[in-house]
Order: structure tokens, then sequence, then C-alpha cells
């Protein structure tokens, strides 16, 4: 499996270099055409998803992780949405960011250019197979996919029906390839095929991210889980709070944005917890409280664990605290560096929230699912960045891009 692994590589270099010869105009043409293959072919797609939604009940799948990995008409459109969307986003292949002039004469530019060939290893979100290709493609990145065991069926329709489309247009099928192995063996050699992968990125859960981080020999940016908060500031609009914590919650539990924990300042608890309580349990979510929270609604005791948990389930734990230092403390202190919000009429307490929560996207009044390339007008994204170095936040075109310097002289010599 090692050859077939290098000769991937080979063939990712290879495309890697096909693609950086097309304009503008060509990488936009095959984007759009690819949007309307999986639009077209979209029966093929869902009936090998069927497939791996029937293996994933028969394994006991999480409902959650069966959300995830589900795919219908509507989400495939959403797909193809997506691929459309950065087809009409600027290409930032080229840009010129600085431009110097030396007292020699030398002048230097500096310029966006592709990462090379991206690598992704990631678990049962087939729609991650659309999205990555199109940044990729769109940024003159070739790619290589690793999808989990859970959603293979639906990683090679989907990429199949790219690879078509691609062709089609004149353009290499191995700008996209899969490893359609499901050995785990296979995903720890791939991470380690650093002679022709440039970039490593994880999606997934908490294990899949440590393990690639921890095993990998390619540089690896980290797309982190997401045990997110909000916080009720005692100044909150509480009516304001309430669908806001609800969309959170229970929009969709099995993604990095939704909100796992609430903090609730205990000057508004009383008056606030019951009629959230009513709200939530309309979707049968299960609450675990701290002390304070459990004098004022029935629910189930919070553990220290909880405080730090990503459930991707109709759960969420709350927190009473005297301040809004408290409040960013706690925050800080279980955080995933994901995704953070206040819920408050108070600009100050806003701004003390926004500077001191140490998290790659923080809200003032708004719901924490906005964390998402498509939302930010990105298109889609290739992941959520819990760290600081290069990318921080939903990665889009941009954040697939590294630059080079271009100097021109006339003979300039040192």
């Amino acid at each position: 499996m090692m050859y077939d692994l290098n000769r991937l590589g080979k063939n990712a270099v290879q495309a890697k270099y096909e693609l950086q010869k097309l304009n503008t105009e060509s990488k936009n043409k095959a984007l759009l055409a690819v949007a309307d293959a999986l639009v077209s072919e979209s029966s093929r797609i869902i009936d090998q998803n069927a497939i791996d939604l029937k293996n994933g009940e028969e394994k006991g799948m999480h409902p959650g992780l069966l959300d995830r990995l589900r795919l219908d008409e509507s989400r495939i459109k959403g797909m193809a949405e997506g691929l459309r969307q950065v087809a009409f986003l600027p290409d930032p292949v080229g840009e010129v960011l600085e431009t110097m002039e030396r007292p020699n004469g030398l002048i230097i530019e500096k310029r966006r250019v592709p990462i090379g060939v991206i690598g992704i290893i990631y678990e049962s979100r087939p729609n991650v197979t659309a999205d990555a290709f199109g940044l990729c493609f769109k940024s003159g990145n070739a790619v290589i996919l690793k999808g989990g065991s859970d959603a293979i069926c639906s990683n090679m329709a989907i990429t199949s029906v790219i690879r078509e489309a691609l062709a089609k247009e004149g353009i290499m099928r191995e700008t996209i390839q899969m490893i359609e192995s499901i050995d785990r063996e296979v995903a720890r050699e791939f991470m380690k095929l650093r002679e022709y992968v440039d970039l490593l990125i994880p999606r997934g859960g908490a294990g899949l991210i440590r393990s690639v981080v921890e095993n990998s020999t390619i540089p690896v940016i980290e797309t982190g889980t997401g045990n997110c908060h909000i916080y009720v500031d005692e100044s909150a609009d509480l009516e304001k709070a309430i669908p806001i914590i609800i969309n959170a919650k229970t929009q969709r539990i099995g993604v990095c944005n939704a909100c796992e924990s609430l903090v609730v300042h205990e000057a508004v608890s009383r008056e606030f917890l019951p009629k959230l309580d009513q709200g939530l349990k309309k979707y049968a979510v299960e609450i675990r409280g701290d002390e304070k929270v459990q004098a004022v609604i029935d629910c189930n005791p919070a553990s220290e664990e909880d405080y730090g948990t990503e459930y991707l389930d109709y759960i969420i734990s709350m927190k009473t605290v005297s301040s809004l230092e408290e409040a960013i403390a706690h925050i800080n202190k279980y955080n995933t560096k994901h995704s953070e919000a206040i819920i408050t009429e108070n600009q100050e307490h806003a701004k003390k929230f926004l500077n001191e929560v140490d998290a790659a996207c923080v809200y003032v009044n708004a719901s924490t699912r906005f964390t998402d390339g498509f939302e930010f007008g990105f298109g889609a994204e290739i992941g959520i960045s819990t760290q600081k170095l290069h990318a921080r936040g939903p990665m889009g075109l941009r954040e697939l891009t590294s630059y080079k310097y271009a100097i021109t002289g006339n003979g300039q010599i040192r």
C-alpha cells in the first residue's frame, strides 16, 4: 500500500504544477461544471450514501454522527452552491501583497501563491469532499483526501463525479484523489508522505486530530473540536438570549460550532433559567448544572468533566458566575479556542469579552452556529483552525495560500 501512496503523491505533484498554469476563468468554469455535475448525479451519490447510513445504523452510530453523514438532495445542492460561491470569489493566486523598492534599485514583490499539495484526513462528513476540492482547486492546490470508513461509499461517489467533470473540462483527474483504503495503517503512512504533501489538515473528533498532530511528519493545521460557550450577562436582553441559545444548541447537534456549555450571571439566573428550560425541553435537551442552577431548575448535576466536554448531543452544561471576569476565566479554562459568545446590552462588557476571551471566533449577541466558511462568505471552508499560526477560524481561499518574493533587478550584484 505504501507504493500506492507514493503513486498518489507523485500524481498530486504533477497535478499541482498543471493547476498553476490555469487562469482564473478556467478554474471558475471547471468549478461551475463540477457543481452542475453534483446536482445532476445526486441520485447516484444518495444511493451510495444510503449504504453508509445503513452500515452506520447497524453499527449503532450516534445520531449526531449519522446526521453528519446523511446526504439528501438539499444538502447536495448546498455542496454545489458552495462551489458556485467559490467560483465567484476573487482568485487569491497572484495577488501582490506588498511592493518594496530597495535603495540599490531592486524591486521586491510579495506575491500570493498556492501551498502545493494538501492532504486532508476527515471523518463522517462527506460534504467535506466537495468543500475541500473547491477551495483547494480555486487556490491552485492539488488535494489528497482520506475520509473515514463510515463515509467511504459517499466519498468515493462524490470524488468520482468531480473527477469526471474535471476530465470533461480537460483538467487532470488527479487534481483530486481519494485514498480508498479504510486501513488505519494506511492513514498513518499517509501522515508520513512529506516528500509529496505540503500541508495536512485533520477534520474530525478530538481523537483523530490528536493522532494527526502527534504522528504526522507533514506540517499540520489543527482544526479543533468545539466546546463552545454562551455567556448570559447580567445586562442581557433575556428575550433575545433564549432563541440564540436554542439555535446554537439544537439547530444541528453534531457540529463543532454548536453550543455545549452555558454560563449565566447569578443576577439573572432565577428569572432566565426557567424560561430557557421550557424552551430546551421542546428539544429534549438534558441540562447538567452546578448547585445554583439546580436550585432554580430541575436538572442533573454537572461534573468537572462536563464543563470540558463537546457532547455533539442534546446535552448542555450550565455554570453560574457572579461576574464577567469569572465568566471569562471559566470559558478560557474549559474552551477549545473555537467559538464563544456573550449576550449583553453593556457595550463595555461586550468589548471586554471580545478582547479577553481566547478563541478563534468571539460573538456578541449572536449564535455560535455562524462560525462557518459559507456564513462568513468564503463559499465553503476547509476547516476551522483553532491554532494561531498561519490560519485561525474558518479557512477559506486565502488561508490555503502561501507567498513568495519576486525580485526584479537591473544588473545589481552584492
